[in-house]
């Protein structure tokens, strides 16, 4: 049994459009998207931005919640 909601990461070497894609194949659709920095720190150094990570929350399509 498929969960109702779940988190969906666009993976360093994917596109976000190939995320959607995947979420869309696991019969999911995305209800939230979600960003938030990743910092890098070494020793007492400042933390140094390294990248923004995209998160997008999917909840089951209404097919998919129907059969469960």
């Amino acid at each position: 049994m498929k969960q109702k909601k779940q988190l969906f990461e666009v993976g360093a070497n994917e596109s976000i459009g190939d995320c959607l894609l995947r979420m869309d194949q696991a019969g999911y659709q995305p209800v939230r998207r979600m960003e938030k920095p990743v910092f890098k720190k070494e020793g007492k150094q400042e933390p140094e931005w390294i990248k923004q990570q995209i998160v997008f929350e999917g909840k089951l399509k209404d097919s998919e919640s129907e059969k469960a």
